[in-house]
C-alpha cells in the first residue's frame, strides 16, 4: 500500500497518524524457520540484513506478516547514509555492518496473524487493534522488532510534522475505514515537513543537448560554507523553466572561473555517478539562491532541490551550514511513547 504527497494533514475522525520513518519500506514475512524480507520493488532484502532474520526467529509466533520500515540508528537519530551502507555485496561487510549499525524493523501493519488469518481485507479500524496485541505479547523482549506509533489526534500529528527531522521526515495518514489496498494511494497519504535554505551557485551543469541549437543550463550546484570557509558542495536544483534558461546561461557564463567549490566538490566518485554527471562548469562565488528542500543529511540535501527564489540581497558569505541546524530530533522517543 502506497502513499499520495498532499500539502496538509487531512482531518476527521476516518484518519489514523503515523510518522513517516526515513528508511527502507519491508513487508516482513515468517513461516516456520522461514524468514522472508521484501523490498517494495520486490527485491529480497534479508541478506542485507541478517540481524533483522534473526530477530523474526527469535518471535515466539512462527506464522505471521507484518508491512514496516527498516531504519538505522545513529545516537538519537536515524541514519539514511547508514542505511544505505547496508546495501553491500560482499557478504563479510555486510556481517560486520550488521554488528556496528544495526537495524531496527519499525513495524505499522499487521497483514497476516500467527493463526495464519489474513487481514488485509479488514479495515484499519481493525487491522491496528490486532498489531497492537501482536507487538504487546510477541515484541516485548525483541529490540530489533518495534511497534510503530499511531494517533487518531490531528493535534499530536500536527506536532509530529513540526518536530520532524533526524530520521522521521512527515507523517502519514491513513484512511481507517479502508482495507489494505496494494497499489491504491487514496487511503494513504504522506505530508512531509518542507524547509527553505540559502545557498551558494558555486558551479552548473549544462542540459543534455539533443537539437544540436545552443547549450543552456540543466541544472545549478549548491554550495554552503563550513567554519573555515570553504565552500562545499551540498546539491543541486534542476527546476529552472525552460523559458528562462537561455537568460540564465547568459548569466552565468561570465562567471565561469574555477575552483568554485573550495572544499567537497562535485564530480566524485560515487555508485551513482556518470561521466556526464561528473562534468559541471565552476562559477565564482557571486550569486546566492533560496531553495526548498526536505530532508538534509551527511552535509548533503538528500534530493533535488527546487527554487523559492534568488536572493541579490544576501551576502555569499552568509550561506553556511549555521543556517541548517536545528534541535536534534529524537525519533527513539516516538518509539517509547
Amino acid at each position: 500500500m502506497e502513499a499520495r504527497s498532499v500539502d496538509a494533514i487531512p482531518r476527521g475522525k476516518e484518519w489514523q497518524y503515523e510518522p513517516k520513518w526515513d528508511g527502507f519500506r519491508c513487508l516482513l514475512k515468517r513461516e516456520g524457520r522461514k524468514v522472508d524480507l521484501r523490498s517494495k520493488s520486490g527485491e529480497d532484502l534479508g541478506r542485507y540484513f541478517p540481524e533483522l532474520v534473526a530477530a523474526a526467529l527469535s518471535v515466539k509466533a512462527t506464522s505471521f506478516v507484518l508491512d514496516g520500515e527498516i531504519v538505522v540508528p545513529h545516537g538519537r537519530t536515524f541514519s539514511f547514509d547508514d542505511l544505505l551502507q547496508r546495501i553491500h555485496p560482499a557478504a563479510s561487510r555486510v556481517t560486520r555492518l550488521a554488528q556496528e549499525t544495526p537495524a531496527l524493523f519499525l513495524a505499522f501493519d499487521l497483514l497476516a496473524s500467527p493463526t495464519r488469518k489474513k487481514l488485509s481485507g479488514q479495515p484499519l479500524s481493525e487491522r491496528r487493534p490486532q498489531l497492537e496485541t501482536f507487538a504487546r505479547s510477541q515484541l516485548k523482549s525483541n529490540s530489533s522488532v518495534r511497534l510503530s506509533p499511531a494517533t487518531t489526534s490531528y493535534a499530536l500529528a500536527g506536532k509530529w510534522l513540526a518536530r520532524s527531522g533526524g530520521g522521521f521526515d512527515g507523517v502519514i495518514a491513513k484512511r481507517l475505514d479502508l482495507p489494505y489496498q496494494a497499489g491504491n494511494r487514496d487511503g494513504m497519504q504522506k505530508i512531509k515537513r518542507f524547509r527553505s535554505a540559502d545557498c551558494v551557485v558555486g558551479g552548473f551543469r549544462y542540459a543534455t543537448n539533443r537539437t544540436g541549437g545552443r547549450q543552456v543550463v540543466g541544472s545549478l550546484l549548491l554550495g554552503l560554507y563550513d567554519d573555515d570557509g570553504l565552500l562545499h558542495h551540498v546539491g543541486f536544483t534542476s527546476a529552472i523553466r525552460q523559458q528562462d534558461k537561455a537568460a540564465l546561461t547568459d548569466r552565468l557564463e561570465p562567471l565561469i572561473a574555477k575552483p568554485g567549490f573550495t572544499g567537497n566538490a562535485p564530480g566524485g566518485p560515487s555508485r551513482w555517478s556518470t561521466e556526464r554527471s561528473a562534468q559541471w562548469c565552476p562559477l565564482k562565488p557571486k550569486l546566492v539562491i533560496e531553495v526548498c528542500y526536505d530532508h538534509f543529511s551527511g552535509d548533503r540535501f538528500r534530493h533535488g532541490t527546487s527554487i523559492l527564489r534568488w536572493r541579490p540581497d544576501k551576502a555569499p558569505k552568509q550561506c553556511s551550514f549555521e543556517q541548517l541546524k536545528q534541535k536534534a530530533a529524537d525519533p527513539m522517543k516516538l518509539l517509547r511513547g
